[in-house]
């Protein structure tokens, strides 16, 4: 059970995030979410406060961007998604590797592979 609501998660932030719809993707995540680097475990940052601002604006910057899931693995309350960016302003396409830890019905700490 918990496996599918885990991907289910990871699901609803993807489509809301290729929606550019701020408050769908934020739904999913707990508000003290923290974002950290892999496999440094540095925090990149903390809180949805701090997520809201900076989608927000990678949303205004870049409304032609769109990530398509390439893989998804899910094991437990742990989702790793392999994606492809395309429609940055910058031009680049760019793979990007987010795993995501669910707990108690949020999203609670995501690590980005760079």
């Amino acid at each position: 059970m918990l496996n599918s609501y885990a991907a289910k998660l990871a699901q609803m932030q993807l489509d809301a995030y290729n929606n550019q719809d701020i408050e769908q993707f934020l739904q999913v995540y707990s508000d003290d979410v923290e974002v950290l680097d892999f496999p440094s475990n540095k925090a990149l940052y903390t809180g949805i406060e701090k997520m809201r601002e900076r989608y927000t604006n990678l949303f205004a910057d870049n409304p032609s961007q769109n990530a398509e899931l390439l893989s998804r693995t899910v094991k437990g309350n742990i989702v790793i998604d392999h994606e492809y960016v395309t429609g940055r302003a910058s031009g680049v396409n760019t793979e990007a590797i987010a795993i995501y830890e669910v707990k108690e019905d949020k999203i609670a700490k995501v690590w980005f592979i760079r």
